[in-house]
């Protein structure tokens, strides 16, 4: 990392319809080629759609409980030790739970066909906050190593 290097974290404002950092981090996340205000329109209209699905709460709310349904605890490394590797399961940070999360939701919502991005979105959305779906499944998946690899915890240092 360079000596001059300055966090991107700092300059990140908040976004202009719900006032929250994490959904600007999202959108950062889900935009292609540069392309803010498309990624911005697919995000506002997969909160709209939630809002109509589920009237009961706020859909700044849902984002956030589904975010954190799909955060991982912990997730298995690989580390060599005297010609065998193994996967030893160690805690993730908390930007690496958040950067793990967003990456898992938008995969499962691309890997959703024949709809448009919004509907997709928002119904893997939906999914993660009722705890299911693709991406609270690859969650469980990870846990699930962690814990089969929980002997090999030794080798974490």
């Amino acid at each position: 990392m360079p000596r001059n290097y300055k966090s991107t974290e700092r300059f990140l404002q908040a976004d202009p319809v719900y006032n929250s950092k994490l959904l600007t981090k999202f959108i950062n996340s889900i935009m292609e080629r540069g392309k803010r205000t498309t990624a911005q329109r697919i995000v506002y209209d997969a909160l709209d759609v939630l809002k109509q699905r589920i009237p009961e709460k706020e859909p700044l709310e849902i984002f956030n409980e589904a975010v954190n349904n799909i955060r991982p605890m912990v997730e298995v490394r690989s580390k060599r030790v005297g010609g065998a590797t193994y996967q030893v399961p160690k805690p993730v940070g908390a930007k690496r739970q958040q950067a793990l999360a967003f990456r898992w939701l938008i995969s499962a919502a691309r890997s959703r066909k024949g709809k448009p991005m919004y509907q997709c979105l928002a119904e893997e959305l939906g999914d993660a906050f009722k705890r299911e779906g693709a991406a609270v499944k690859k969650r469980e998946e990870t846990h699930r190593m962690a814990e089969a690899n929980k002997a090999f915890s030794h080798f974490a240092w």
